[in-house]
């Protein structure tokens, strides 16, 4: 089916859609990896954005329920060379078109993703709108102008859990609310690390590693009270990734704030851009953003060079922060920017890149079990 992508700034790109009509509007993103699109979509990270990506055939290998990374595709639309409707992988449950039109999500492919990339890369990332049946340029331009920018918006209250819950048999054990009130609300306290994750948009795998590392994790709605949090007697604290710009997510900072120095914190991603403002720090909008499993980066402790999978559109500046509140620990090799810091004295660490990835390198895998290190030192 014919179909339209226009960008905000006039260039124009005509493709087709595999999964039959519809619009869909977002910020257009690109993602270098070769594999893992289906992690891709479910990741709440990308919520309210269509991804681009760069490896030419998407599909080929169909989707498997095993693979998601929330309970939804989160992803706007998703963009494509071209797609493979018939996939061969003995894993494969359904192809990847049926997949987007379950989620009502809009595939699109014959379409120029190396000059859309380019032109993202010398442009920005930049809002979009895709329809198969409005063909005005003009008019799809003018539409693309009108969407909300991702810059100033809240989509953490888009994504976060409704409901505080476990991990038990690969999925989320639902809770009461209420029981967030009580201290014994843990099954394995004294045998593996209480750990209390705010949801800005988890990740499934985020917290296997967790629990793979020794920890309990109770994953909590965003706009969980710190004193809440703390009348749970957690061992540590850990700051998800999630989705946009943390700047209009002041209730989760004020809640980072208040916990500070209370029990260890990790955190990833938008966690480390929520610690690093819950510091003094301030974030910025990064051009084209970092998204796919290739990004170099380098532990300054160590100086080994780690092959990373991110997914962000925004970053930490480490000047608003002072050295007196924490240090850099990681450096982005490409462009020198801010991939990771920490601060000894209150014992919270973070960094920008996915250490969880999956799939992609495994490269900083050992971040999860520095963080149950950190909480067995504090215990002791």
């Amino acid at each position: 089916m014919k179909a339209l992508l226009a960008l905000e700034d006039g260039r124009i790109f005509p493709c087709r859609s595999f999964t039959g009509p519809g619009e869909a509007t977002g910020e257009v993103v690109f993602n270098t990896s070769m594999t893992g699109y289906q992690e891709i979509l479910t990741d709440p990270s990308y919520h309210g954005q269509m991804v681009t990506m760069t490896y030419p055939l998407i599909g080929n290998y169909g989707v498997c329920p095993e693979d998601i990374e929330s309970d939804r595709i989160q992803a706007a639309a998703f963009i494509v060379k071209e797609y493979q409707d018939f996939p061969s992988n003995f894993r494969s449950r359904g192809t990847l078109a049926d997949y987007l039109i379950k989620g009502h999500v809009l595939g699109i492919h014959d379409l120029d993703t190396r000059a859309l990339v380019r032109h993202i890369r010398k442009s920005g990332a930049m809002r979009a709108i895709i329809s198969t049946s409005d063909f005005d340029p003009a008019s799809l331009v003018q539409k693309a102008v009108q969407i909300p920018s991702m810059q100033g918006s809240d989509l953490v209250e888009k994504v976060t859990t409704k409901k505080p819950y476990f991990w038990k048999y690969n999925q989320p054990d639902y809770i009461d609310t209420n029981k967030l009130n009580d201290p014994l609300i843990w099954r394995f306290r004294g045998k593996k690390h209480c750990v209390v994750a705010l949801d800005f948009g988890i990740k499934y795998n985020i917290i296997r590693c967790l629990e793979k590392a020794g920890c309990e994790v109770l994953v909590v709605p965003a706009r969980t009270d710190a004193d809440i949090i703390k009348s749970l007697r957690p061992e540590g604290v850990f700051l998800s990734n999630g989705p946009g710009d943390p700047e209009p997510v002041t209730y989760a900072v004020d809640t980072i704030k208040a916990l500070l120095g209370f029990v260890p914190i990790f955190g990833i991603c938008l966690g480390m851009q929520l610690l690093g403002i819950a510091m003094g720090g301030k974030t910025m909008k990064i051009k084209f953003g970092h998204r796919g499993g290739n990004q170099p980066v380098k532990n300054l402790s160590t100086n080994k060079v780690e092959i990373t999978s991110q997914n962000h559109g925004f970053a930490v500046d480490l000047n608003t922060i002072g050295k007196d509140h924490s240090v850099m620990t990681h450096i982005n090799l490409n462009e020198d920017s801010l991939e990771g810091l920490s601060n000894d004295t209150i014992k919270a660490f973070a960094v920008q890149y996915h250490p969880e990835a999956s799939p992609g390198p495994h490269d900083s895998a050992y971040l999860f079990n520095q963080f149950a290190k950190v909480i067995e030192d504090a215990k002791a």
